[in-house]
């Protein structure tokens, strides 16, 4: 087994590696444990020593077992191992428990020592608090309320004993209505209105045909506008229609207009605006004006300022930019194109500031405000010296030798749960030691994440990491693509796990589905084709790199139309264009999913620093991403 403790570490050497007596019996009781065959677990733990580095987990994983664990035995092992990922998990799974039994002393004793409780451990707290008499925190109780979100059942008690005391009111049991109708949860929205009077609820079947048939609901006016369940369920049916067909959502709202009060007609509108801004429809912004935006939620107000960037309306941007909330005006993205706005005014001098700020930071936008600022230096590459003594010291932490270990024995989601739970509280000479440290050990992605968390000394060698270098630079060779861009590609889909699978089915370091595997294969000549073999990373970089090849071709050469289409899928990144030329950061910005939104701009800022340190040119990220041809 693999030991990176501090009596083998010198600070030029890799780790030593050997096999420990009870290894085999601890990745038995781990497969029992996942099993849910506490016989088998019984057994295998038996055969791991006492002084095995994960003898911990083993008698972690005896305890999670069993239900009817007594709580002497719970509170021995919290008491052994305090402040320990195993603590935490347990600890968590211990309170429910006591939640379950209503032991509320015991409870209200252990509860603060949970670091990371979520929204049942919250919601029996408040429970605990109001059963042991202290009212203090009711307006924190009060707050879990507002959601659209299904809630544990657990809370049901809670939110029904501050219903019967007054602290949720029937304007509360409304507002939560609506959360829940624009979440897309009508069960959740039945559920709330129990609280309601019953003459007052919205009907069930009404609620129903308007997630079925909006349009058949809008066209029969069945609704009567005045009345306010009615309202709520005519802006979801609204909501679903322009989910489905904005221009069928337009004129039904049209008829309904004159019957429905302003602040409905609103939100109305704000609703079909942004599903229009969504789908890169011009009529998004009239839409916007119509809403006005006190009508809009954050959510809202971003694609308002998509739908501006789309449009070139840089007024418009600086206006939905303005009405955001200060939390979501603050995000990288919202500073960035503010500056863009004011620089296309004419007001560089206010914009100045906005870009110097960003710059500083590590990121697509802080790359991209460095280039507004005038002559480049190009990204940082350079490596912070790691201190041999630290590199000792984090090799001892007893939760970076488990995490090892476990990684060693192939118990990779423990080992990176354990790793995560170790470096919370480090120093940034610390993340650094521990991130050299899984570099050596070939644990690359922890060696990524890990470097990617220092706040003030950086190593960009160790986040910008180039395994399989080798297999990459043929294969771009081969291919005729950038290899800095194919290496921002990989480590954004992998972090060079060669056996990371997703949970869609896509596997290996550049993340490929087995359908597009086989139809590789066959364009490539080769017979036989099994997806398993996406697990070689000489297959794996062979086969991405061609599909990557074979997008940009496809897609005018663009890598920015490329890489959306290697996350999305090529129709999708062809659907997004617009007919005229596009600045391709305006069309990144304006990406309908979030996900692929935010791959691409890792992606491209990824190859900035890859070609940083290959020794590339220096080109500007701007130029690298260029504009995006129109689609005619």
């Amino acid at each position: 087994m693999l030991r990176i403790i501090a009596l083998v570490l010198l600070a030029a050497l890799a780790p030593t590696t050997w096999a420990a007596p009870g290894d085999a019996a601890v990745v038995k009781a781990q497969q029992a444990y996942a099993a849910r065959k506490p016989a088998d677990l019984e057994r295998a733990a038996n055969e791991v020593p006492a002084t095995h580095v994960l003898a911990p987990y083993v008698a972690f994983w005896q305890l999670m077992s069993t239900r009817n664990t007594e709580d002497a035995r719970i509170a021995d092992f919290l008491a052994r191992y305090p402040e320990t990922r195993m603590a935490e998990a347990l600890r968590a799974d211990w309170l429910k428990t006591l939640g379950a039994r209503e032991a509320w002393a015991a409870y209200r004793t252990e509860y603060p020592r949970l670091m990371r409780p979520d929204t049942a451990h919250q919601c029996y707290a408040y429970r605990a608090e109001w059963a042991l008499g202290d009212r203090r925190r009711q307006r924190e109780a009060v707050a879990l309320w507002f959601t659209g979100r299904d809630l544990p059942s657990v809370c049901t008690p809670l939110f029904e004993q501050l219903a019967a005391a007054g602290l949720i009111s029937e304007a509360d049991a409304w507002r939560r209505l609506r959360l829940a109708l624009e979440a897309g949860n009508p069960g959740v929205a039945r559920a709330v209105a129990q609280l309601l009077p019953e003459a007052q609820r919205p009907a069930s079947a009404l609620l129903e045909q308007a997630g079925a048939d909006p349009a058949r609901l809008l066209g029969a006016r069945a609704l009567d506008p005045s009345r306010r369940a009615d309202r709520e369920i005519l802006l979801y049916a609204f909501e679903q229609l322009a989910r489905r067909d904005t221009a069928q959502a337009e004129p039904a709202l049209a008829r309904w207009a004159p019957r429905l009060d302003a602040d409905t007609l609103k939100t109305a509108w704000a609703r079909l605006a942004t599903w229009a801004a969504r789908r890169h429809e011009a009529a998004a912004l009239p839409w916007f004006a119509r809403a006005g935006a006190a009508a809009l939620d954050d959510f809202q107000r971003e694609w308002w300022a998509r739908a501006a960037l789309r449009a070139g309306d840089w007024q418009a941007l600086q206006q939905a930019i303005g009405s955001m909330g200060g939390a979501t005006r603050i995000q990288p993205t919202w500073r960035y194109w503010q500056a863009r706005a004011l620089l296309a005014a004419g007001r560089r001098v206010e914009a100045t500031p906005i870009f110097l700020e960003l710059s500083r930071e590590h990121h697509y936008y802080g790359q991209l405000a460095q280039e507004e600022l005038g002559p480049i230096v190009g990204p940082p590459s350079g490596s912070t010296k790691i201190d041999a003594d630290e590199l000792v010291r984090v090799g001892r932490h007893p939760g970076i030798v488990r995490a090892f270990a476990l990684h060693e024995l192939g118990l990779r989601g423990d080992a990176a749960l354990e790793w995560n739970w170790a470096i919370q509280g480090f120093s940034d000479p610390q993340l650094l030691a521990a991130a050299e440290l899984a570099r050596r050990a070939e644990w690359y992605d922890r060696a990524i994440n890990t470097a990617e968390r220092t706040r003030e000394l950086h190593d960009f060698e160790l986040r910008f990491l180039a395994p399989y270098r080798e297999l990459a630079q043929r294969a771009a060779r081969e291919n005729e693509i950038d290899e800095a861009w194919m290496f921002g590609l990989i480590r954004q889909e992998s972090r060079f796990v060669s056996g990371a699978r997703s949970r869609v089915g896509a596997s290996g370091l550049m993340q490929i589905m087995p359908a597009t595997a086989r139809w590789i294969a066959d364009r490539l000549g080769i017979r036989g084709f099994h997806p398993d073999e996406l697990q070689d990373p000489a297959q794996n970089i062979r086969f991405g790199t061609y599909y990557l090849k074979h997008v940009q071709t496809s897609l005018d050469g663009s890598p920015v139309l490329a890489t959306a289409a290697y996350n999305a899928g090529p129709s999708r990144a062809q659907r997004w264009r617009d007919a005229a030329p596009m600045e391709a950061a305006i069309y990144i910005e304006s990406i309908p999913f979030s996900e692929t939104r935010d791959y691409v701009k890792k992606v491209m800022s990824n190859a900035m620093y890859y070609a940083a340190r290959f020794g590339q040119p220096s080109v500007l990220l701007k130029d690298r991403l260029g504009t995006v041809p129109g689609r005619g």
